[in-house]
């Protein structure tokens, strides 16, 4: 674990690391042995869907918010992976709520004459089971922003969709992540592996905690593995 997380351990902590790049591996004899960086993330998000919204100790978690400490980092790209699968595990609907302006564009052009009467209308479906619900349509149909937007849509949302996950504003720079971490089912950070530092990750814990959110764990995004330099040699 990334010593610049360690400021959050407790039990419930989720530990994950989302990367793109992986170092090859390298076997007792020395020799280099073959890595799929694709399969190890895909695992990673199974291990992290199955103990945030499957956890066997009566705590489940349906209406998760995923917010990064810092707004430079882009989630969205975890977010959707952890909606396909959950879709994947489940056989009820899923929502992912999505803050991505190309998604908002393409909802925009296609939806631009359905109906408002609920979440689903306003939505992209991509699989049987998966939705995509852009933010700026549920703006767009309630007329509210921040806070008042989630009190007038988490309910709505619980009706609609059996599980959602709710790409929330950064941690760090907005308090409506800790009142959102508050009125959904709980809320995981998303630290930068190498940017994130100790002090702004503990401060946001005591702002989360401070406003009753509850914490369900960590994702440490962009983390990188150095390859030694022995074994670059021998690439």
């Amino acid at each position: 674990m990334s010593a610049k997380a360690e400021v959050l351990a407790q039990p419930e902590l989720v530990e994950f690391a989302a990367h793109k790049k992986a170092p090859h591996r390298v076997g007792a004899d020395g020799e280099i042995q073959g890595w799929n960086p694709e399969a190890f993330a895909n695992e990673q998000i199974r291990g992290l869907v199955r103990r945030v919204f499957f956890a066997g100790n009566g705590q489940q978690s349906r209406h998760v918010v995923f917010s990064a400490a810092e707004p430079h980092m882009d989630v969205s790209e975890i977010c959707d992976q952890v909606g396909q699968a959950l879709a994947r595990e489940t056989g009820s609907d899923v929502a992912v709520v999505s803050r991505s302006s190309a998604l908002e564009k393409f909802a925009q052009a296609r939806f631009q004459f359905a109906g408002i009467g609920s979440i689903k209308s306003l939505s992209v479906q991509i699989s049987a089971n998966l939705w995509h619900v852009p933010e700026a349509r549920l703006r767009e149909s309630t007329q509210k922003s921040g806070v008042g937007l989630w009190m007038s849509c988490l309910a709505q949302l619980r009706s609609e969709f059996g599980y959602a996950v709710i790409h929330g504003p950064a941690a760090g720079t907005s308090s409506e992540a800790a009142v959102l971490g508050q009125l959904a089912d709980g809320i995981i950070l998303i630290l930068g592996a190498n940017t994130t530092r100790k002090a702004t990750a503990y401060k946001i814990k005591q702002n989360l905690q401070g406003a009753h959110s509850r914490i369900l764990g960590t994702v440490l995004s962009e983390r990188r593995f150095p390859v030694p330099e022995r074994i670059y040699r021998r690439l």
